[in-house]
């Protein structure tokens, strides 16, 4: 029963978080080609190169049942500064030694995308590299690349080399929190009965 209110009590929190998440984003404001790290889950604008030899590709990504991999290409600006552009999904076969054959613009383009800052390198089985596939979005196979960087990604939402998104910063809907969040207190409210019912039942066995 314990634990039942807990879990409740965890997932009413997450729906909240989540909804104050949705909040602040609808409320974000575009900005252009920052000088400053933006705040988390920023619309950016970019306007810049693609450096098209040096895209990887997030592994293990999967979007309406189909695996497959992500783009990762950084973009360079007009001062220097590079940032990472996560730009989309490409569905893979089961045979790793394939990677998909897609289009770079060249030259200079425009993008929209929303700024994620990464929290330190994620916990992966082996290395985090395998040829040009990488299991967690990581700016270290770029740390070569002249010019500074901030740390975090840009999910392409819209403009030239848009591939097709599959990223959400909420994969789970608020409504599906709170959805949990009552089932687990039904089941706590169940456990209490089915307790209540068995100890007057036992108090009851013995009395006689």
């Amino acid at each position: 029963m314990a634990l039942g209110l807990l879990l409740s009590n965890w997932q009413w929190q997450r729906a909240a978080e989540k909804q104050d998440l949705e909040e602040r984003l609808a409320e974000v404001s575009q900005t252009t080609n920052p000088q400053v790290e933006p705040e988390p889950h920023s619309l950016l604008v970019l306007e810049g190169e693609f450096l098209a030899e040096r895209t990887l590709w997030l592994d293990n990504r999967i979007l309406d049942g189909q695996l497959g991999v992500a783009a990762l290409t950084p973009l360079v600006t007009e001062t220097g500064r590079w940032w990472l552009v996560q730009r989309g999904f490409e569905p893979t076969p089961v045979d790793r030694s394939y990677l998909p054959s897609i289009e770079t613009p060249a030259g200079q383009v425009e993008i929209e995308g929303r700024w994620q800052q990464l929290q330190g390198q994620a916990l992966v089985f082996g290395d985090n590299r395998e040829g040009d596939r990488l299991q967690s979005i990581s700016l270290e196979p770029w740390a070569d690349l002249p010019g500074s960087s901030f740390a975090g990604v840009v999910h392409q939402l819209e403009g030239e080399g848009k591939l097709r998104s599959w990223w959400k910063p909420n994969q789970m809907p608020v409504e599906r929190h709170q959805g949990y969040a009552v089932q687990w207190l039904l089941l706590a409210s169940l456990a209490l009965v089915m307790a209540v019912i068995g100890h007057r039942r036992w108090f009851g066995e013995k009395k006689v």
